[in-house]
């Protein structure tokens, strides 16, 4: 069998446009789903991180619903732990009954600066320096472990003690404490 030069023609150009479409086909079709996949697995692999940090917030988020309602009840603790109104009018009173309770007569106490609670929102921190002029020592000590006693929103900071050489029973003291305050 032979082929005219027409028939020819047309096996090449059907040839050609056969190799034309498997061209097309790999290079406009498969290579932007080959590209398009391989982009999708560095997506995925990139997701993997942050789906592991997720899950490490939930787990942080479910421990911190775990223990609100213990925080509840230590917040309820502290608000009714703390009198009404300002620190300036009831924290003083409170101090010199103590020390007058104890015996001891001549007491002053001043604020000395108020901070904002960084754990605590809606509560701050009052300094409060405490001067007594003339003290004996076991009376102040004995004092001192009431107040801590009494008053567990009271942090003493530093005691000052300052024995002078007219009269050595008794001292002259200073105490710096902070109490926790609803702002």
């Amino acid at each position: 069998m032979k082929l005219s030069k027409d028939q020819i023609q047309k096996i090449a150009l059907g040839g050609m446009l056969f190799c034309g479409v498997i061209y097309s086909y790999s290079a406009f079709l498969l290579g932007p789903l080959s590209s398009g996949r391989e982009q999708a697995l560095k997506d995925t692999e990139a997701l993997a991180p942050k789906i592991s940090a997720a899950r490490a917030q939930i787990a942080k988020t479910k421990a911190v619903e775990d223990k609100a309602p213990a925080s509840l009840r230590l917040l309820e603790q502290v608000q009714t732990m703390i009198p009404p109104g300002a620190p300036i009018a009831w924290v003083p009173t409170k101090i010199s009954d103590l020390f007058k309770r104890e015996g001891v007569e001549k007491v002053s106490a001043r604020m000395a600066g108020e901070l904002a609670e960084k754990e605590l929102t809606g509560f701050g921190r009052c300094s409060w320096n405490i001067e007594v002029p003339r003290v004996d020592l076991i009376t102040f000590a004995r004092t001192l472990s009431a107040l801590e006693n009494e008053e567990p929103l009271m942090e003493i900071q530093s005691v000052e003690v300052d024995a002078g050489r007219d009269d050595v029973q008794f001292q002259r003291v200073s105490v710096s404490l902070q109490n926790i305050v609803r702002l």
